[in-house]
């Protein structure tokens, strides 16, 4: 009686693992925090757009005489990536979920892990920015 119960006892055992229902595991959904400033960029049109990169390009102790094209690239990690055409160089804007911008010049990343300066939206409008 005892060998039976214990041979029981360890189908069940056996019998329970890995028999979950696939329905009940599903990957979890990563959160993504962002600012209203992440959502205000999206909606700004072409001339709005570069004065808002041309001023982020400046606060971060840059230059940008004109921005001659611009638009969004993408997202990184909870970072917004933006680029912005000048003149004499591009630059990547990234919008923080915080209200921050850190600004990197699009030469610096290759091989850095971070989103190549490709465009892949463009706001409506032209880009005739103030000098």
């Amino acid at each position: 009686m005892r060998s039976r119960l214990a041979l029981i006892l360890g189908l069940l055992a056996v019998g329970g693992c890995g028999n979950q229902n696939s329905t009940n595991q599903t990957a979890p959904r990563p959160i993504r925090v962002q600012s209203d400033e992440q959502k205000q960029l999206h909606k700004l049109d072409a001339f709005n757009l570069a004065i808002g990169l041309k001023r982020a390009i400046y606060d971060a102790g840059y230059h940008c005489k004109r921005v001659t094209d611009a638009g969004f690239v993408g997202t990184y990690k909870n970072l917004d990536e933006w680029m912005a055409r000048c003149p004499d160089r591009d630059w990547a804007i990234f919008a923080g979920p915080d209200g921050s911008a850190q600004v990197r010049d699009c030469k610096d990343l290759p091989g850095s892990g971070l989103p190549q300066c490709e465009i892949k939206e463009r706001p409506a409008g032209k880009f005739d920015s103030p000098q």
